[in-house]
């Protein structure tokens, strides 16, 4: 995971718990406030005294003004059912290192409101995955998906409201930047960037030390506390993405329940940072992942309306970029934008995500057979185009801004031709999408920034492109599912099969990343992958360069086992079994009869994985 900055490296011993509540009981925690409380207090006296010889430090002064206002209020003891006989919480002990971590995030008060939180949506939340369900029992009925907008008629002419000051310029994010990969953080807020996609979701292995890691980080760089960084309103603007609805939280507990994931990352960070972000025009913004329908919109714009009135926060503060990753999500692009309206700076879209639940939702049909996604799966498709355009039409109507996928190429220190062919692919790939009429984009390499900044400054010299005129674009739904169809060879299968096991096996060791031959592969290129492997078992796919041959289980499951031997050869038992544990969860993926819709809730709820977590080590 890169070097941690634990929450006990500052050398505060901690005593690690066996209960799953008394965890809050511990002696040290008052230590830990206090030692937060007077870092701070020292960090602002140091800057009154440098103030005081004549530097440059009232801006300064006043950030550390702001965060002093809003220090977390002191933990107390916490017992079982701290709420009263009908309302309880259970939390899983703090992993080895993170004691003081888990402290200072889950206080009295902060486990209130959790309580309240999940309470007051819990049931919104179980009624968006059963409409889920119910709409893709829809479709495997026979119904096609139809555009809707569900804005009244008087509303004709809505606009989002108007964005943050530090939105309006949204060219270039970094993506796949997991928080609890403290190093790759502190090296993002660093960067000549616009923004940072900090990841809880596809980047991003949510085992209990990451989470907790993550969201410490994030408590420490709002407070820049973190080291290596500066103050919140001098780095790139924090675009936080919650885990997404289909991912639950195993560790934490409310009135028997496990809750949803996305409510934790949520509610966790915005209870410590939101007010702090707020005061210093930073935030809270965040990345909505996975939205369906505008149902689930109208349920993000409720949680924030009610989070913004529990911690006083002023009505609209809060804003979100809506991750437009489902064929059905297309549909609907314009009344998710309207039931987010006052929360909402745009739409944005990606096509592993997007094409993958092409498959999930129609995978059986012989006419959704999508070719190799190397070769075939990129925007001069008439699927992808259309839903780029569409995108980016519904959004510069309404005010919003329209933002791209990541650029997953990595310049990985091979031969300095290799570096400049890498360059030059990504810049021709993102040049493609500036001319769409694309606001911005992301990539993940930092070494690809100067490149990228340089682009957008010889091709748009605005702050984004919302009022450039482009031209006229009419959508049709039969483009949107018109996809490339059933071509595929050996090095196709082969290459789906490595990245789908290896993504497994970065999982089992708690990483939500991987690089691979040039690559960085993460959950959505995985769920790509997998999503291909079954689909072309299910409709035994002819291979094109190998005569007489089709995709079958037997052909995948040789073609993995010789994969996974090759790798081992050099590796030590505990990395061979964990290898060979991927390989049997790839089969278990690819040959099933209903395969999961996620390929990380499926991940997620696995014993392999679970089990691995607890034996996990600093």
């Amino acid at each position: 995971m890169g070097n941690q900055h634990s929450a006990d490296e500052d050398g505060t011993k901690s005593t690690s718990t066996t209960s799953s509540v008394t965890v809050f009981q511990k002696q040290n925690i008052n230590t830990t406030y206090h030692e937060v409380a007077l870092r701070t207090v020292f960090s602002f006296r140091t800057i009154l005294l440098l103030s005081e010889m004549g530097t440059n430090a009232a801006s300064s002064a006043d950030r550390l003004k702001v965060i002093l206002s809003h220090l977390p209020k002191k933990p107390g003891n916490i017992p079982f059912d701290f709420l009263g006989s009908k309302k309880s919480f259970e939390i899983s002990p703090a992993p080895e290192g993170l004691e003081s971590a888990i402290t200072l995030l889950f206080t009295e008060d902060c486990l209130e409101f959790l309580v309240k939180l999940v309470e007051t949506f819990d049931k919104k939340a179980d009624e968006v995955l059963r409409q889920r369900i119910l709409r893709r029992c829809a479709v495997e009925s026979g119904k096609m998906p139809e555009f809707i907008s569900k804005r009244p008629n008087k509303s004709k002419g809505w606009k989002i409201d108007a964005l943050p000051r530090r939105l309006v310029n949204r060219k270039l994010d970094l993506g796949d930047i997991s928080p609890a990969r403290t190093d790759l953080l502190v090296a993002a807020m660093n960067a000549n960037v616009q923004g940072i996609q900090v990841d809880f979701d596809d980047g991003h292995c949510p085992s209990w030390r990451n989470q907790l890691q993550g969201l410490y980080n994030v408590f420490l760089a709002v407070r820049n506390q973190l080291p290596g960084t500066h103050a919140l309103d001098k780095v790139p603007v924090m675009m936080l993405r919650p885990r997404a609805w289909n991912m639950m939280e195993h560790n934490v507990m409310i009135n028997g329940r496990e809750i949803p994931g996305p409510l934790l990352d949520f509610g966790i960070l915005m209870y410590h940072n939101a007010r702090i972000m707020a005061d210093l025009e930073s935030g809270p913004f965040f990345y909505l992942s996975k939205v369906e329908s505008s149902l689930e919109a109208r349920l993000w714009d409720q949680i924030f309306t009610w989070t913004e009135n529990q911690l006083g926060l002023k009505f609209g503060t809060v804003k979100s970029c809506v991750l437009i990753e489902n064929i059905l999500a297309t549909f609907e692009m314009e009344s998710i934008l309207y039931e987010l309206r006052h929360h909402c700076i745009g739409l944005n879209c990606g096509i592993w995500d997007y094409s993958a639940s092409i498959i999930s939702l129609f995978g059986r049909r012989p006419e959704f057979v999508i070719s190799d996604r190397v070769r075939y799966v990129n925007i001069d498709q008439l699927f992808l185009i259309s839903y780029i355009k569409l995108l980016i039409k519904v959004c510069h109507k309404r005010g919003a801004l329209a933002t791209g996928g990541m650029a997953a190429l990595v310049l990985d220190g091979d031969a300095s031709n290799n570096r400049e062919n890498v360059i030059k692919r990504v810049c021709e790939s993102k040049l493609k999408e500036i001319r769409l009429g694309l606001d911005g984009f992301m990539v993940h390499d930092l070494g690809l920034i100067p490149h990228i900044n340089k682009l957008w400054n010889d091709h748009c010299s605005g702050d984004n492109q919302v009022k450039i005129k482009l031209p006229a674009f009419k959508k049709n739904a039969a483009d949107l599912l018109k996809v490339p169809v059933g071509q595929v060879s050996l090095s196709a299968l082969e290459h789906n099969i490595a990245v789908a096991t290896l993504f497994i096996e970065a999982w089992l060791r708690q990483s939500g990343t991987f690089t691979f031959r040039g690559a960085v592969e993460d959950s959505a290129t995985a769920e790509i992958s997998r999503s291909q492997v079954w689909q072309w078992i299910f409709h035994r796919v002819p291979l094109e360069d190998v005569e007489g041959t089709r995709v079958s289980r037997q052909l995948v499951f040789d073609l993995v086992d010789s994969f996974s031997h090759q790798l081992s050869v050099s590796m030590g038992e505990v990395e061979k079994n964990r290898l060979m544990m991927a390989v049997k969860i790839f089969k278990e993926l690819v040959t099933a009869r209903d395969p999961p819709i996620f390929i990380t809730t499926y991940l997620n709820n696995h014993s392999c994985f679970l089990n691995a977590c607890r034996l996990s080590k600093p």
